[in-house]
């Protein structure tokens, strides 16, 4: 994937890369489906989007028949390292244990699940 001055894409971009990872592969139609499920948007405005990843090496695509099939030229947690580095680097200095310190606070806040009893329990050998 070629360096670009952002390697995290934008929130429309991300939402094709996360329909493409869901299917594989697919056509504009299908990625607008998936798409559309959050974000109504037009075939031409996906298309618009889903070129522009072709250019930044995120996506490859070929062409079948009159139009192309397009698949993710990178794994969904590739795409997570890379978004992880860019926070490391912009907001710790490229520290994990800073991000760890940081993140501490948050995880002993978290309510702590405890365990069902048994009563409260379903049976699901009935279901």
């Amino acid at each position: 994937m070629p360096k670009t001055a952002r390697d995290v894409p934008p929130p429309l971009e991300l939402a094709c890369l996360k329909a493409l990872w869901s299917l594989e592969e697919g056509n504009v139609r299908a990625v607008q489906q998936i798409v559309a499920l959050s974000r109504p948007l037009a075939y031409t405005t996906i298309m618009t989007v889903l070129d522009r990843l072709v250019r930044k090496g995120k996506l490859t695509r070929r062409k079948v028949g009159r139009s192309f099939v397009y698949s993710p030229a990178a794994t969904r947690d590739t795409l997570r390292r890379v978004a992880l580095r860019e926070l490391l680097d912009g907001f710790f200095d490229g520290s994990e244990a800073a991000l760890l310190e940081f993140l501490r606070p948050a995880v002993a806040a978290a309510p702590v699940s405890r365990p069902v009893h048994e009563e409260q329990q379903i049976d699901t050998v009935l279901l």
